[in-house]
């Protein structure tokens, strides 16, 4: 049996792809080696060309601006009681290359909650679950590009990539465009997390700026006084200053 994958064996494999050019778009290898799992679920067929990209529409998610209440985004409301934690207001745009705001979008986030446990039968590690988080959330973007949740900052987490590894804290957005084939995936980390180094995932982006787009600004202004502290996350959905999406760039 073959001894378990420590840290500095994954430090060793990030070192060794950062020595790397990165790829012009940014995007990581899809067989990224210290992130195990991509060895086994990467594409490895060539794509399927669909006849009628209309058509996917017919059988795919749906929603309006009538599907989204004014209390979706807002995750520390959702249930009978507050949930633990530290409360925190995510802002931010949503914007194209350039500049201009990208309004009626769609945006969803779902996360761990603060002890770094998400509510899903498979994360069975020991850390409680909070009976008034659920982790997930939704708004529509304003005329100005905006959106802004209310949320409880996440934990780390640990994810058996190898032998203590720990993933930093962070929130998955999603954005639906005007349709679900035009659907984007990202995440975003809090500034100064010390775990930023030790992550295959993170560090899968081998960009040193694009990596840094994946990170939400504390600004203090943003923190309601006596509530919740501020970030702020602005989202770029092409162009060179692109935040990095896992559909790739």
């Amino acid at each position: 049996m073959s001894e378990p994958l420590q840290q500095a064996d994954i430090d060793r494999e990030i070192a060794e792809y950062g020595e790397q050019t990165p790829t012009p778009t940014g995007h990581p290898a899809r067989d990224y080696a210290p992130y195990r799992s991509t060895l086994l679920r990467h594409p490895k067929q060539p794509l399927i060309a669909v006849k009628d990209p209309e058509a996917v529409e017919l059988s795919g998610p749906v929603f309006g601006a009538t599907d989204v209440t004014p209390l979706d985004n807002d995750l520390t409301r959702q249930h009978l009681g507050e949930p633990l934690g530290e409360r925190i207001t995510v802002r931010g745009r949503v914007l194209d290359r350039s500049g201009r705001p990208v309004r009626g979008q769609l945006v969803e986030i779902w996360q761990a909650n603060a002890s770094g446990r998400y509510l899903h039968q498979r994360d069975d590690h020991p850390a409680p679950l909070d009976p008034n988080f659920t982790g997930v959330g939704r708004c529509l973007t304003g005329d100005d590009g905006g959106y802004v949740f209310t949320t409880i900052k996440p934990g780390a987490y640990p994810w058996r990539n190898h032998r203590n590894a720990w993933r930093p804290a962070h929130i998955h957005f999603s954005l639906f465009g005007s349709a679900f084939t035009q659907r984007l995936v990202t995440q975003m980390y809090f500034p100064g997390d010390p775990l930023f180094p030790y992550d295959p995932i993170l560090q899968s982006v081998t960009d040193a700026s694009a990596r840094q787009r994946l990170v939400a600004e504390y600004v203090h202004d943003l923190s309601e006084p006596e509530f919740s502290l501020g970030y702020r996350w602005d989202i770029v959905l092409d162009g060179p200053a692109a935040t990095w999406m896992e559909e790739g760039r």
